[in-house]
């Protein structure tokens, strides 16, 4: 058993000693990477940018960063469901909102949009999958932690998991402007 364990180190030291004599920067680029990689974060952005997937970002990026990273705004982005000067979570998937239905064909008319930072419970509901109680619950979170700053944030509303938050994202926005 001694001699086996005795092979295997032998084997390793020589792999490695192999290693750095085919690439003898192979330890001082682990290293320049490590630190490279403590200061970024990956995110993953959908919907209505040219490029949805998943961005590796600088600490304290904005969600003009994420966007840029990604090719941009398509022509139907909605720009009131997302703040620029975002700054972005690591770990998190951001979505941007259409402005316009895409089964529509002909793209004639605006999604018709509730400001989940404005509007008071009863106008919230009248949206298909906001029911009283979320929309009560939303308008909490709203008066407890103040205005989202992201449409993510509704998943930390009381009532709302994934399911409902996909079904209502692309019909309540941030800002009017």
């Amino acid at each position: 058993m001694i001699k086996i364990l005795i092979g295997v180190v032998v084997v390793t030291v020589a792999v490695i000693a192999t290693f750095l004599v085919l690439d003898p920067n192979i330890g001082i680029q682990s290293v320049a990477n490590v630190t490279e990689v403590a200061n970024t974060f990956s995110v993953v952005v959908e919907g209505e940018v040219y490029k949805t997937g998943t961005y590796t970002l600088k600490d304290g990026a904005l969600m003009s960063d994420l966007i840029e990273a990604a090719g941009g705004l398509t022509n139907n982005a909605d720009e009131r469901a997302f703040y620029e000067t975002s700054i972005l979570t690591s770990g998190m998937t951001y979505y941007i909102a259409s402005k316009y239905d895409v089964t529509d064909l002909c793209n004639a008319s605006e999604i018709e949009k509730v400001n989940i930072n404005v509007d008071d419970a009863q106008t919230l509901a009248t949206v298909n999958g906001i029911t009283n109680t979320i929309a009560n619950s939303i308008v909490t979170y709203r008066n407890d932690s103040g205005l989202f700053s992201s449409l993510e944030q509704l998943l930390e509303v009381y009532g709302i998991g994934n399911a409902t938050y996909r079904k209502i994202r692309n019909y309540v926005i941030l800002h009017a402007w």
